[in-house]
């Protein structure tokens, strides 16, 4: 037996409890793994407290990535203490995830764990860090140079936004920070690497089809308006990767930087994801990130505490990662 976190639902009310359950309860999979760290997520505080549609059937263990060792395998890629991370493949949303001391699920979706990398670690980077990496490389990718020019990061603030900027500043490029708490956040933006910031109001005022030509690339958090915006702005074929809904699913916009500029809109998904740019991914932060990167605020916290976490996490009262210790 084994504790795990278990979300139920009783009259469309969504119920957290700690539970003691067995492996057989676990749903199919190739790999056993014990986890050593889960990380909690906005996502995984709309999940627990039921304030957003996240979890899809019920019973469920939330938490959308994890860091742990594998127990057992079916599958020859693994062995028995191999360290292995998981993100994507709408764990904790469809398939149970990372809130329990065990996990069982298919070896397609794992990672080895990076050399250089612990655990805790790659749970500081997590989803978010891994998203805002393949950000990076599809800018990599695009043929977006330092002396290019200027690149913008939306949502800069945020835990992809935030990540992206520090690899970009480490690879050389001159970042200008996005956020809505320019007070709040700048410091700590220009801490992180970026070389200006900008308050979020000035890219949701309407846009004209086409505007200066002022960024050499973009990696975009917030899509909507936010990113209509920035395309008008985008230099002569540049790129822009963009990862974010949080401002909305419509896109107002024309075809005019596509056309006119040779804008590249580059769609970055980390739960469809190719198990080789996975794994490339993940050696490219271990070897990236600076090691202040590690020393950032982080809460590590027991599964007990994690309900009235995500409540606070949830209300905005939570600065920094939150660490889920198994």
């Amino acid at each position: 037996m084994f504790k795990a976190l278990v979300l139920n639902q009783e009259e469309k009310k969504t119920l957290s409890s700690i539970e003691h359950i067995d492996e057989n309860q676990l749903p199919d999979g190739d790999v056993l793994v014990a986890v050593d760290y889960s990380s909690l997520n906005y996502k995984d505080g709309l999940a627990i407290t039921g304030k957003g549609k996240i979890v899809r059937n019920f019973p469920m263990v939330p938490g959308i990535d994890f860091a742990g060792k594998v127990i057992s395998s079916s599958d020859e890629r693994y062995q028995e203490g191999d360290e292995v991370v998981l993100t994507g493949w709408g764990v904790g949303e469809n398939h149970w995830g990372g809130m329990a001391e065990k996990a069982r699920l298919k070896a397609d979706w794992l990672v080895p764990q990076p050399k250089g990398l612990n655990a805790k670690q790659a749970m500081m980077i997590g989803t978010a860090g891994f998203t805002a990496m393949l950000c990076v490389q599809a800018l990599l990718d695009g043929g977006v140079k330092p002396e290019d020019g200027e690149v913008l990061v939306t949502g800069a603030s945020g835990g992809v936004g935030s990540v992206a900027v520090t690899l970009l500043a480490t690879l050389g490029y001159k970042v200008a920070a996005v956020t809505g708490r320019v007070e709040q956040n700048g410091a700590l933006l220009e801490k992180l690497g970026a070389n200006r910031i900008i308050d979020r109001k000035e890219f949701e005022e309407p846009a004209r089809p086409l505007e200066k030509q002022i960024w050499a690339g973009a990696v975009d958090t917030a899509g909507s308006k936010v990113l209509a915006k920035l395309l008008t702005q985008m230099d002569y074929g540049s790129t822009v990767a963009a990862c974010g809904l949080a401002g909305g699913f419509d896109l107002p916009t024309t075809v005019m930087p596509f056309i006119l500029r040779n804008v590249r809109l580059q769609g970055v998904d980390s739960v469809a994801c190719p198990t080789e740019k996975r794994i490339a991914a993940w050696e490219k932060l271990a070897e990236l990130l600076p090691e202040s990167y590690f020393e950032q605020a982080c809460t590590e916290i027991s599964l007990e505490d994690t309900p009235k976490y995500a409540e606070d996490i949830t209300n905005g009262q939570v600065t920094g990662r939150v660490m889920i210790k198994l």
